[in-house]
């Protein structure tokens, strides 16, 4: 911990000499350090909350923040081209993983702009303009990826297991989110008024930030806790901890299944209301 006896500055003087601590206890104190520096007014929050994402980008690998592949929009190569283009606009990526055979049968990356622009050229084929996939191990640390995706300028990769198989992608954005929190472009859901997508099997899409008020309002439900005001906020009290993509939890009759998170936050989750039991 920070010797209370030393100032503030004197403290953050102290890391640029050799301390005896590992360098888990070094990185701690100076986590201690910058969150005392925010108390006192030196550094923003959001300041803070990046520095601490670096951190954290330090520590992660793949395998953390990766989409599993059961949630990733795939190309099939061997569809017809009208159904490729139809996937990728609802989609609405600008990258895609294509296989053939089989999803462990990655064979290259597509992009939307390549698709769009080029797909009425005579004797348009998919294949033809198909971008080399990258491939890392689950175990590849963030940090290093990021330098991987700036050096070569590439935005996806293609994640495997230890038997070469395919776990899930990440992507340039997902390593950045760490840092800066979630970054929503034109294709995320914005609006207040989107906070709650209806779907056509009947589950509903929901904002981690949606607020509990608006949700109750919506699926008739009367959630309230003290001092909760997100759906995010209710899962992460229920179960004591930040979920993992896929993981369901079920809350008073309702199961929410975690969409997309990271470890610090829950973005997006399915909810549905299971059946009552007869009593």
């Amino acid at each position: 911990m920070p010797d209370p006896n030393k100032s503030l500055l004197e403290r953050l003087a102290d890391f640029l000499t050799p301390q005896p601590s590992s360098p888990a206890e070094r990185r701690q104190e100076l986590i201690d350090t910058l969150r005392e520096a925010q108390t006192e007014g030196l550094i923003d929050a959001d300041a803070l909350s990046m520095i601490e994402g670096v951190f954290q980008v330090g520590q992660l690998c793949a395998r953390d923040i990766l989409v599993p592949r059961a949630q990733i929009d795939w190309i099939d190569i061997n569809l017809p081209l009208s159904e490729i283009i139809k996937s990728v606009i609802t989609a609405a990526h600008s990258r895609f993983p294509v296989f053939e055979g089989t999803r462990d049968n990655v064979i290259g990356t597509l992009l939307a702009k390549d698709l769009l622009r080029h797909s009425t050229e005579k004797d348009f084929q998919v294949r033809d303009w198909l971008r080399p996939a990258v491939f890392i191990p689950e175990s590849k640390r963030l940090s290093v990826l990021l330098r991987d995706f700036k050096d070569n300028r590439n935005h996806l990769a293609i994640v495997v297991d230890e038997y070469s198989g395919v776990a899930g992608i990440i992507t340039i954005e997902d390593v950045l989110e760490q840092i800066v929190g979630d970054i929503e472009d034109e294709h995320d859901i914005d609006e207040e008024a989107d906070n709650l997508i209806s779907l056509d099997n009947g589950d509903i899409r929901v904002k981690g930030i949606t607020e509990l008020e608006q949700f109750n309002e919506t699926l008739g439900t009367q959630f309230d806790v003290e001092g909760i005001e997100t759906v995010a906020g209710l899962v992460i009290q229920r179960l004591g901890r930040v979920p993992k993509v896929g993981e369901l939890i079920l809350i008073d009759g309702v199961e929410f299944e975690v969409q997309r998170a990271d470890p610090r936050q829950i973005h997006i989750l399915l909810a549905r209301q299971l059946p009552k039991k007869p009593d």
